[in-house]
């Protein structure tokens, strides 16, 4: 009994000494000598401390299995409202809505879901920000998302920006003296990018994040980890796809679209159904790497080094445009896996965390 107390006392150690030497690191951040940005650096608590991962979900895998869970036994959540748009080509859109009850100068988050998000999916961002920072939270939901009907034969699994503007423009509409930011978790930061490149100083946006992002869709597909862009590119197939073949089985790359096997084959594909004439076209329209640098508003990017989705290789080619950038912050950690980031003993969200101080920190400037 003492030898196996001992050497389990031993395993312990050596456990406690790689998580504090291996695991436990500083945040690496990365921006223009002489940013806008450097502000808010000098004024975070977070940056400047190590992220304590969850000792017992340090691994990229455990952490993406613990979301996983807790996105499937999180309590639900009762949304204020929802509001459903018809865009120009009649396809359906929506604005889900918590926090109708506050004052109307509150400031509003703008939320851009995951690539199959929902508004069941994003509950525990959109309660974490409406109950942490007291704001109000305006999610916008994607063609095919959330229960909404396929009513028109365009669907782009990264978004698209006319039917971002045309659910900002309403968020603003309905709350004109409430400040807005806006967060795009994955997929949903690759359009908040392309929509703010495109527009440049001329947006409402006042501060935005972009977590976990892919950035060049030419490239980001292809460096996912086998196993899950396999199971991503199933899973998309068939929800967006054959569940709405009436809309799209006319189109000759369809029958290709829909056979693919993993995320890169199926975007090779996608440019019909996302109604672009060839994958040259989808590309210029749609990547959010195209009109990058006109990104005005300051703009956190947040990637972890081991996240086996959104390799960390698609934000290291860009490390040096963003630090001659003023408005853009990168942070990168160590550990983090894919839009997960657990941190402490009882596996609360760093990242939600971090997006919060930021924001709050724009905010209170903006007063």
């Amino acid at each position: 009994m003492l030898t196996a107390m001992l050497w389990l006392f031993a395993a312990l150690t050596l456990f406690l000494i790689y998580y504090r030497l291996v695991v436990v690191r500083l945040p690496q951040v990365e921006c223009h000598a002489d940013s806008s940005q450097q502000q808010y650096v000098r004024h975070s608590n977070m940056l400047s401390k190590p992220y304590w991962v969850t000792p017992w979900l340090f691994n990229t895998h455990l952490q993406l299995l613990f979301l996983g869970l807790k996105k499937a036994f999180a309590p639900a959540l009762k949304y204020d409202r929802t509001d459903t748009l018809v865009a120009d080509d009649n396809g359906t859109i929506a604005v889900e809505w918590l926090g109708l009850d506050l004052p109307e100068d509150r400031p509003t988050l703008v939320l851009l879901h995951t690539i199959s998000g929902s508004a069941h999916s994003m509950r525990e961002f959109v309660r974490y920000i409406h109950t942490q920072c007291g704001w109000r939270v305006a999610l916008c939901v994607r063609r095919g998302h959330s229960g909404l009907p396929m009513t028109a034969a365009k669907y782009n699994t990264m978004g698209c920006t006319q039917d971002f503007r045309q659910q900002l423009d309403h968020i603003h509409r309905c709350f004109p003296d409430s400040a807005l930011y806006a967060v795009g978790i994955s997929a949903g930061s690759g359009v908040l990018a392309r929509y703010l490149g495109e527009v440049g100083e001329d947006t409402p946006i006042k501060a935005a994040v972009g977590y976990c992002p892919g950035y060049n869709l030419e490239v980001a597909f292809g460096r996912a980890q086998s196993f899950y862009s396999r199971m991503m590119a199933k899973k998309l197939t068939r929800n967006f796809l054959t569940n709405n073949q009436s809309w799209f089985e006319h189109l000759p790359s369809y029958q290709k679209a829909i056979q693919s096997g993993d995320l890169e084959e199926l975007h090779d594909h996608l440019y019909e159904v996302g109604g672009y004439p060839d994958y040259d076209s989808y590309l210029e329209n749609t990547n959010p790497m195209v009109p990058f640098r006109n990104i005005a508003v300051p703009t956190l990017m947040l990637n972890a080094k081991d996240d086996p989705v959104c390799h960390i290789d698609n934000a290291y080619e860009y490390i040096e445009s963003m630090k001659e950038m003023d408005n853009m912050l990168l942070v990168m950690t160590e550990r983090g896996s894919h839009c997960a980031y657990f941190e402490g003993l009882t596996a609360k969200s760093w990242a939600n965390r971090l997006i919060a101080e930021y924001l709050n920190f724009y905010d209170n400037k903006q007063r």
